[in-house]
């Protein structure tokens, strides 16, 4: 039966909850069933991407934040967290070396830093715009006001990543305290797809309270939604977070998600995440090997990579940073792929 649940996806057809549910834990539960989802997601991104992998050059503003999400390092309530801004000054220095490198999309990232105000992230955009033409600006600062977001993308953003999180709203509110709730989550969401944005939602597998049927949620959401990207990854726990006890995601259930989400978008930019590379050495190769064809290495200053610690340990040396592409580039010719220079925009259409 999941074997046809399968072929209805790579046909086009759309699954109900009921027929989504079964075919997650049929994979999760089945190597050979989730093999076969990853090699028709495989063979579905290659339709469409060929075997170019693309890179973004991800650049973290901030590590502070004014939000108390559960699970992340960053929460305003961690006294432990190292704290840091980066300058315009530092942010341009870094897509400078960027450029040389090769990067042709920089994504901007931070907490929800209240001094990150929208006259300051205009005049950065509008630099970045005006020194670098030719690139796409990718912004993922979280819940902003409507007209921030428009003023944002007329001063050159391209697109603009808001993981949604969870679909379900007790497992959203249960994360979240003092957060303005899923509702007003996804009314941003869509506040972004008006203003003209390429939009990314995406959540995490595996966070505490987490059941298949919360993933499944998720799962109608994002095909509901019809996101230019989606970012999945493993929960991986901070312990100086509510959760710093909790085990990791699961590797396969991950894995299965980002194949499911490959099928039903299957022109969309699918990260294999910085998360998943955490996890387990092969992650980011497992990504790919699922569907995923994007890669995000760290082009923050060396002396703040550490900080930026959504989760602990995590990968942003070697083949993880911007400075190791030639490490990464031989990866993933050990799977038949290779780094794609160009933007990679969503269905090449450039906004």
């Amino acid at each position: 039966m999941t074997k046809s649940l399968v072929e209805r996806l790579v046909n086009g057809d759309k699954l109900n909850a009921s027929e989504m549910g079964q075919l997650l834990r049929g994979a999760a539960q089945d190597p050979t069933m989730l093999q076969l989802l990853r090699d028709n997601a495989v063979r579905t991104a290659r339709q469409q991407f060929g075997l170019g992998i693309y890179i973004r050059g991800l650049i973290e503003l901030s590590s502070y934040c004014r939000c108390n999400c559960l699970y992340c390092g960053l929460r305003r309530s961690n006294r432990d967290a190292e704290r840091y801004r980066l300058s315009a000054e530092e942010v341009l220095e870094c897509c400078k070396e960027g450029y040389k490198l090769g990067f042709r999309t920089f994504v901007l990232q931070g907490g929800e830093d209240g001094t990150h105000s929208d006259e300051w992230l205009e005049m950065l955009i509008c630099q970045m715009r005006s020194l670098y033409p030719d690139v796409a600006i990718t912004l993922s600062l979280g819940e902003r006001s409507e007209a921030s977001y428009i003023r944002l993308k007329r001063a050159g953003a391209n697109r603009y990543l808001l993981r949604h999180e969870a679909a379900n709203e007790e497992l959203y509110e249960s994360l979240h305290p003092d957060s303005k709730g899923l509702a007003y989550r996804l009314q941003c969401a869509e506040a972004l797809k008006r203003a003209g944005y390429q939009v990314g939602l995406g959540m995490m597998i595996g966070v505490k309270g987490q059941t298949i049927e919360h993933i499944v949620e998720d799962l109608m959401l994002i095909e509901r939604m019809q996101p230019e990207m989606v970012g999945i990854g493993p929960f991986l726990p901070h312990k100086a977070t509510p959760l710093g006890s909790e085990p990791a995601g699961d590797l396969n259930i991950t894995l299965a998600t980002i194949a499911i989400v490959r099928l039903m978008l299957p022109k969309a930019l699918l990260p294999s995440t910085t998360a998943l590379a955490t996890l387990t050495p092969r992650g980011r190769l497992e990504g790919i090997l699922s569907g995923a064809n994007v890669v995000m290495p760290n082009l923050s200053p060396s002396n703040v990579r550490a900080k930026y610690a959504i989760y602990e340990n995590k990968a942003s040396w070697g083949k993880e940073a911007a400075e190791g592409l030639q490490a990464l580039e031989a990866e993933l010719q050990t799977i038949g792929y290779h780094i794609d220079y160009s933007r990679g925009d969503f269905d090449n259409l450039k906004q």
